[in-house]
Formats: C-alpha cells, structure tokens, sequence
C-alpha cells in the first residue's frame, strides 16, 4: 500500500470509529511513541470528536512512558521499549490517566535507524484496550518503507485494529 493511498483511506476508517464509539457512548484516548501524536491528531480531525475522543498521549522517551503512562521501568529493561508488554501497558496506563474507556497505543522503530537484528526499522508493538475485554490486547507488526511510510502505516493499524475490537 502506497503512502498516498493510507493517506486517503485513513478517513472513512476514521468516521466508522467515530459512529461506533458514539453508538457505545464511550470515550477513546491515545498512547503514542513512534507517531508522535499522529493518531491522534487524525482521530480529532473529524469534527465532533470531542463527543467521543477523551485525549492523546506522547510518551516518546522511555521516561517520560514511565512518568505519564506507569508503564513499570522493569519492563522496559526486560523486553524493551519496543514490545508487546510495554504497549499493552502504555495502553492500560492510557485508560488509568483519561475519562477513556478504550485507547490505543503504539511503539515502535520508525527508522532510518535504531533497528536491530531482533527488531528491525519497521518494527511496531501495538496495544489496544476495550471495555469488553478483561486485558489489553497487543501484537507486533513490521511494515517496509522510509519513516514517513512505516508512521503512516503506525497510524491506519491502530486505528483500523480499535475499530475491530470494537
């Protein structure tokens, strides 16, 4: 999928989250490393989504996903920055800290470095809560391309997967 082609996708994927959070009466809110802030800034450029979108969360630095989402410093050290444990705990950290019911979270390796031979640039740990589900979800994607394209691609997932459990 081709940058131009997430780009204009992005909004109809973003009206149906808006219908079904407003259906559900529930609020969402965001966690964001990689994007830094993208996810949210597309989920409030759809007007009226102050009904259904609570806040957004830019924890770029392991401190500051320590400091604003309590994701424990031990897991940082254990898995990474850039896992499954620390997104689902940036996510849980996401409902603690907002009136959210649900949120999305991301962290990840954007490029063009800090990639590793276990965690290549392209490397994305998503988290996703919702109310229904006694845990937060989470799984890793890879996606190819330069920053802008592996960011973009961040953003469609996330939203796209909160949609989904929904």
């Amino acid at each position: 999928m081709t940058l131009r082609h997430m780009q204009e996708n992005i909004e109809p994927i973003v009206h149906a989250l808006s219908a079904r959070l407003l259906r559900r009466n529930i609020f969402c809110a965001t966690a964001e490393s990689c994007t830094g802030g993208w996810i949210a800034q597309e989920l409030t450029s759809v007007a009226g989504s102050s009904s259904w979108f609570d806040c957004g969360f830019v924890a770029y630095s392991n401190t500051s996903k320590t400091r604003l989402l309590d994701v424990p410093a031990v897991l940082i050290d254990r898995h990474g920055a850039v896992s499954e444990e620390v997104a689902r705990a940036m996510v849980n950290g996401a409902i603690a800290h907002s009136a959210a019911e649900t949120a999305v979270a991301v962290t990840g390796i954007a490029g063009p470095d800090g990639g590793t031979l276990e965690k290549p640039v392209g490397t994305i740990a998503f988290g996703w809560r919702v109310p229904d589900a006694e845990q937060a979800m989470s799984e890793f994607q890879w996606f190819e391309g330069d920053r802008e394209t592996v960011r973009w691609a961040t953003v469609v997932h996330a939203i796209r997967g909160l949609l989904e459990r929904l």
